[in-house]
């Protein structure tokens, strides 16, 4: 029995409830967020809908906590405007990407504000919640409390300007706002104070032991990584965790004596996956049901998609709420992903590195697949991974295209040349023939088992085995010299190599979406059953093929080019924006300026010194009437054909120096940019050779 299959059986499972991180409204979705979450959830449920099982997959906008307000104060925008944009922008990105959510809602729709005030309500009506005051800084300029984010300082480790949660800029420290030396509100470069405030607070004290059972007795199945962080944060003392906060953005606290406070973010954010399902259900009842069968029945299995960051929330926080309220089921299983690393450098938003989804669908139109096998062969499921673009361009040109497109276009335009595009009998099997059907029987198998471990990466490895399978097989049997001496072989040959194509059609479905609907329109089929997967017999003889085309193409240089440009600019942009002046020299006299003599100069000539990649030999007219030669390390600069004609700054007393042979009478002054290029000093004005800089 498959493991999928046991699972359901053995505690009775019909139907399945996936959710997917709701990811932050404050940006777009990029790489990171699809290999760690969105992929391997869309191949997982779009697998289990082809196995005609019940599956509900639940997404949507996280659009409340501090990030949505520091970007609308940035931009001069309320908070709803922030959310708007982005949740658009996400949605739309989603669906072009082929994200097959049953629904896309957001945590500010009306339906979920009444459902996660209610979720608090009882949870502070039956007593569950730990009222507790607590110290905040507040700033007396703008009258509100300040969140960490509002407040920077001197981190006491390392004396680098952090913030009330981090040190970003230094020893990257997690801190608390009163750690901080010297605190100052980023609001109104006041010094705040610290001030009485009422929060309520969740004891997760009170249900460790039962999240010890739980987890660590009950769940040896799950990731590695999840259970060690879960076991981890089990063998410290759990502490009560404050739900709400003293923000004006987010869902008002539903409690008398609760004014200008808010829904701690990561309460309201994970019951958004259960009021979606409110809110799907409410839409079309005679399709799903109530929402209850879906969170409350215990023959529903719920399955989180999640990237490593969130481990604690899903498997800790949100669980704790559940059972404190009482009658929802627990996560079966929260197969988190490490973190996809891009060019060798962790992904950072706020820095702008990234491959954000929306710009990848407007520069590579039509690419959506290529991108799901690639971040599906670099699933960072048992650690960080990494993603380059010149990797992106081997994997498609070399495997989707020289193996999977390559094997597809082989079989489907030998059977238009042979056999009008007709599917031929299937003749007497030889030896190679009866080998091939075996090599791919047992890929449903196969691919069902790693599916059921949520092992992404390895099935669709087994699924492109297919095409590998059918290359090997055509080039073996080669039916291009049989046809001249047996035409009858070659019906046979075609045949089976087209019931592979049916086979790869069907394999990929849950990770290539849309290749897999143009090759059924290349077979001229509609659908195909998953149980049919390493079946010899999918298409039926006599059946009309439509006409072939590529499956895939080549992606060209320059298109890999165009997006390491982005990239190297954006790297230039951060470093300016980061860009700090180095400290002066110590202070001299200024008879010591006095004794340096700089002149400005022309350039009559400028060529490179041979064997030396640096240098370039430069003949200023420097006033005298003589020439003078100055070996400057600018090279890697500019060109001679830049500096020939111009005036430059030199100093004209520097004692001779021979480099590489050249006595050097002098230097060319530069300026070092933030990058470390150099730039050559010039005038303004056009003054004669040999004027002095005074």
């Amino acid at each position: 029995m498959k493991i999928h299959d046991y699972i359901m059986q053995k505690k009775n499972y019909k139907r399945t409830t996936v959710t997917a991180a709701l990811p932050y409204a404050n940006g777009g979705v990029h790489i990171g967020h699809l290999a760690g979450v969105y992929v391997p959830a869309d191949i997982y449920v779009r697998y289990l809908r082809l196995k005609k099982q019940e599956v509900m997959f639940i997404g949507g906008s996280d659009e409340h906590g501090v990030p949505i307000t520091l970007r609308a104060r940035q931009e001069g925008i309320t908070p709803q405007d922030v959310v708007d944009r982005y949740h658009s922008l996400i949605k739309d990105s989603f669906e072009q990407f082929g994200i097959s959510f049953d629904i896309y809602s957001r945590t500010t729709s009306k339906t979920h504000h009444q459902f996660a005030a209610d979720f608090f309500r009882k949870l502070y009506d039956d007593g569950k919640l730990v009222e507790k005051t607590t110290k905040q800084y507040y700033d007396e300029e703008v009258h509100d409390f300040l969140t960490d984010r509002d407040i920077e300082g001197e981190c006491p480790y390392c004396g680098h300007l952090a913030y009330g949660n981090q040190c970003e800029n230094g020893c990257g420290r997690d801190l608390s706002p009163e750690e901080l030396i010297n605190p100052r509100s980023r609001r109104s470069n006041s010094t705040p104070v610290l001030r009485d405030t009422k929060n309520w607070y969740l004891p997760l004290n009170e249900y460790q032991e039962w999240l010890r059972q739980w987890i660590l007795e009950e769940h040896k199945e799950w990731r590695p990584n999840v259970y060690g962080q879960c076991k981890s944060w089990l063998e410290m003392d759990l502490m009560p965790r404050a739900m709400t906060r003293d923000l004006n953005w987010g869902i008002p606290v539903p409690v008398e004596g609760a004014e200008g406070k808010v829904l701690y973010v990561w309460f309201d954010a994970p019951i958004g996956y259960i009021s979606n399902t409110v809110e799907l259900c409410a839409n079309e009842p005679e399709k799903w049901g109530t929402w209850q069968k879906w969170w409350q029945d215990d023959d529903t299995r719920l399955v989180h998609f999640i990237g490593k960051d969130n481990i604690v929330f899903h498997c800790i926080i949100f669980p704790v709420m559940m059972r404190a309220h009482g009658g929802y089921i627990m996560p079966d299983n929260v197969p988190a992903n490490e973190f996809l690393n891009l060019e060798d450098a962790k992904i950072s938003t706020s820095k702008n590195w990234a491959v954000w989804l929306h710009e990848y669908l407007a520069d590579l139109p039509g690419k959506q697949d290529v991108l799901r096998y690639v971040l599906t062969a670099n699933a960072p499921e048992t650690k960080d991974n990494n993603f380059t673009w010149r990797d992106f361009q081997d994997r498609n040109n070399n495997e989707l295209v020289a193996i999977y497109g390559n094997f597809v276009n082989r079989a489907l335009q030998l059977t238009r040349k042979y056999w009008g595009g007709v599917v031929p009998e299937c003749g007497e099997l030889l030896e190679v023939d009866k080998r091939a059907i075996e090599e791919f029987k047992d890929v449903k198998d196969k691919v069902e088992e790693l599916l059921d471990q949520f092992k992404f990466r390895e099935a669709q490895f087994e699924a492109m085995n297919l095409a590998r399978i059918g290359n090997r097989y055509i080039t073996e049997c080669e039916p291009w010299k049989v046809w001249k001496t047996d035409p009858k072989r070659v019906e046979t040959i075609l045949y089976i190599s087209l019931q592979l194509v049916a086979n790869l059609a069907i394999a990929f479905e849950p990770f290539l979406p849309f290749s897999s609907k143009k090759l059924r329109e290349m077979l001229a089929i509609d659908s195909f059953e998953w149980d049919q997967l390493g079946h010899a017999d999918i298409l039926k003889p006599g059946h009309q093929l439509a006409e072939p085309s590529l499956l895939f193409e080549k992606i060209e240089d320059e298109v890999i080019e165009a997006q390491l440009k982005k990239l190297e600019d954006t790297k230039l942009a951060n470093m300016a924006a980061e860009y700090k002046a180095p400290d002066f020299k110590p202070v001299i006299d200024y008879t010591d300026f006095e004794k340096l003599d700089i002149r400005v100069g022309r350039v009559i000539k400028c060529e490179k010194v041979k064997k030396a990649n640096k240098l370039l030999k430069l003949t200023i007219d420097d006033g005298s009437g003589n020439e003078r030669i100055i070996v400057s390390g600018i090279a890697k600069h500019c060109t001679p054909e830049e500096l020939e004609g111009k005036d430059v700054l030199f100093i004209a007393n520097l004692a001779p120096r021979k480099l590489m042979g050249i006595e050097s009478q002098g230097m060319i002054l530069s300026a070092e940019n933030f990058d470390g290029a150099l730039s050559v000093t010039t005038i303004m004005k056009e003054v004669k050779p040999g004027s002095m800089v005074k």
